[in-house]
């Protein structure tokens, strides 16, 4: 869940190598470090902490013209300057993204080394080390290293004497960019983007060998591998801030127009949807797999994909799926759901059900990624490049893509007619006017900051919604924040309801409405400080100290609106208590690792 990028070319290496860490630093920033070479040495720079504090210690005018960079989360080895990367061992400069299994068996056979840091990078540096004492040639050795590691890894290497950038990668991203005043690598596009939008992928064992003027990318066996040289559509400017305090908030603004981008993909008639879903039906069984987020989001479509598609569904945490035993029906489908595309247990999922000869399909952002490429069918959304660690826009738009998976199964049973398209039309407005105003969400913001504890109810989909919504409320702001099914307080969780204990509920569905309502009931009775967001007039004011209301719409897409409005209330809070919104601490945006 590190950020590696690195530069070989006719211009001075550090800035370019600076500037594509700063659009890594979601991926990581405990520390930041740079090698690069002067004089045919390897120098290394490197702080603990954010990128700004390895710019204050770095000579940016540094006459390097090749150099490899690296923006740290710490997996192995506390946060320190010893841990950060690069690591140098003998001859060989590496930076690694990735966590290498074996790496204390490797420590013990590699005795004559003396290692001076906690991490498992370091084993690896010494590793090619050895290896390219005995085989003179890089080369050589990357095609040996899948044969010494066991784990994931996405590396960058400097060998002391060379002026070249060697790169190989396994289940980490790393991509090759190509510019003509040089080449980088990174582990995604946006660190490049300032210099140019052309790239190449690599695959698992493939490797690369980047001079100034050229790309040589090799197969596992050694190999010369043709690729072709893709361009990235969208631009720097996109990721950037555009005026807006915080990414976060700029990603929360953003959705009108990522989900409507999502929508016309698929449904601008009934037969575009009917291509893009075809075959969805004939399935018996679908487990829908994700973690954090995409599994929320995931128990959102468990709900509509049953009440429309009368299809079983079952929603597993990646990481707890990948080592359970399943028992699959002859027509079963796995769907896996990723922003980035490279979640390492999601990835490792779908890897075991193609093992297993189960039908895979795959909800994704990042064109071109792992989970993309290997799994059979793929729908991507549109969202675009999301920075914040804590996902907005991207949760979203994986919520439209499962509303229209219920409805194509929905209307191809008849249980809906293409009039439902309607539903679907107005959401940009709709949406937009709750960020148009968003008072309501910053009044509950104002009344529950300064708790220690903030609880969230809800039945059904409104249980999946406070389930999301509870997370994105710990991510970004640190209050200690529960979820629970409404009608499960009485069976313990009302003990932690206290004089002004904030709860927040969530009511929209009518069928289960008058339960959610006792339950809310019962915490005012105890003293909670009671906020009820709902799509329907309450009432009874005694049930609530402040309510909001969202328009009232098809539970296809109705959850979208209360979805934002909580969004918004975690951005509130965390922006209150000061916190560092877009890089919450111990978090970092794409989980790249176990």
């Amino acid at each position: 869940m590190c950020g590696i990028v690195g530069y070989v070319g006719k211009d001075k290496c550090i800035p370019r190598i600076l500037s594509g860490l700063e659009s890594l630093e979601y991926r990581g920033y405990d520390s930041a470090g740079i090698a690069y070479v002067v004089n045919n040495l390897v120098k290394i720079t490197k702080k603990q902490g954010r990128i700004s504090n390895l710019k204050e210690n770095i000579n940016i005018d540094e006459e390097s013209y090749v150099g490899i960079g690296h923006t740290r989360w710490a997996t192995h080895g506390k946060p320190c300057q010893v841990n950060s990367h690069p690591h140098r061992v003998g001859k060989v400069t590496i930076v690694h993204n990735g966590i290498i299994e074996n790496y204390e068996t490797l420590k013990n056979e590699l005795s004559d080394y003396d290692f001076v840091s906690e991490t498992d990078s370091e084993v690896v540096a010494a590793l090619v080390d050895k290896l390219y004492k005995e085989e003179k040639d890089v080369k050589h050795v990357l095609a040996k290293l899948k044969d010494y590691l066991i784990g994931s890894y996405a590396l960058g290497i400097l060998i002391e004497g060379d002026d070249k950038i060697y790169a190989i990668r396994k289940d980490s991203p790393l991509i090759i960019g190509v510019s003509e005043n040089g080449n980088f690598i990174a582990s995604d596009v946006p660190a490049i983007l300032e210099y140019t939008n052309l790239y190449y992928l690599i695959l698992n064992n493939e490797f690369a060998v980047l001079s100034k003027d050229d790309v040589v990318i090799y197969d596992e066996n050694g190999q010369i591998s043709t690729k072709n040289l893709l361009t990235f559509e969208g631009s720097r400017e996109a990721a950037m801030k555009n005026g807006y305090e915080h990414y976060m908030l700029k990603e929360i603004y953003e959705q009108p127009k990522v989900i409507m981008d999502t929508i016309k993909e698929y449904i601008s008639d009934v037969d575009t949807l009917k291509e893009k879903m075809n075959g969805l039906e004939k399935y018996e069984e679908i487990d829908i797999v994700g973690c954090g987020s995409a599994y929320h989001v995931g128990l959102v479509g468990k709900s509509l994909i049953e009440k429309y598609g009368h299809i079983r569904v079952n929603v597993d945490i990646a990481s707890e799926y990948r080592y359970s035993d399943h028992i699959y029906k002859d027509n079963h489908l796995v769907l896996v759901i990723s922003q980035s595309g490279e979640t390492a247990d999601t990835l490792a999922v779908l890897r075991k059900a193609k093992e297993d000869g189960i039908d895979t399909l795959a909800i994704v952002n990042v064109v071109g990624s792992s989970i993309a490429r290997e799994a059979d069918k793929v729908l991507y959304i549109k969202a675009g490049v999301e920075i914040a660690v804590a996902t907005t826009k991207a949760y979203s738009c994986q919520l439209i893509m499962l509303s229209m998976i219920a409805m194509y199964l929905g209307i191809n049973s008849g249980r809906l007619d293409e009039s439902i398209f309607e539903e679907y039309k107005s959401l940009d407005k709709l949406i937009n006017d709750i960020l148009d105003d968003t008072s309501d969400t910053e009044s509950v913001a104002a009344m529950i900051y300064k708790n220690k504890d903030v609880f969230y109810l809800g039945r059904k989909i409104d249980y999946a919604i406070c389930m999301e919504s509870s997370l994105k409320l710990k991510e970004v702001s640190y209050l200690h924040s529960e979820a629970y099914a409404a009608g499960e307080l009485k069976h313990g969780t009302i003990s932690l309801i206290e004089s002004g204990t904030p709860v927040i509920s969530i009511i929209t569905e009518d069928d289960i409405r008058l339960k959610t309502l006792s339950n809310v009931k019962e915490v005012c009775a105890r003293g909670a400080l009671s906020i009820v967001i709902t799509n329907e007039e309450v009432l009874d004011k005694d049930v609530y100290d402040k309510l909001i209301l969202v328009p009232k719409l098809h539970d296809l897409v109705g959850s979208i609106l209360v979805v934002i409005k909580c969004q918004l209330i975690a951005y509130y809070v965390a922006k209150l208590n000061g916190c560092d919104i877009d890089k919450p601490r111990n978090l970092a945006k794409s989980v790249t690792v176990e």
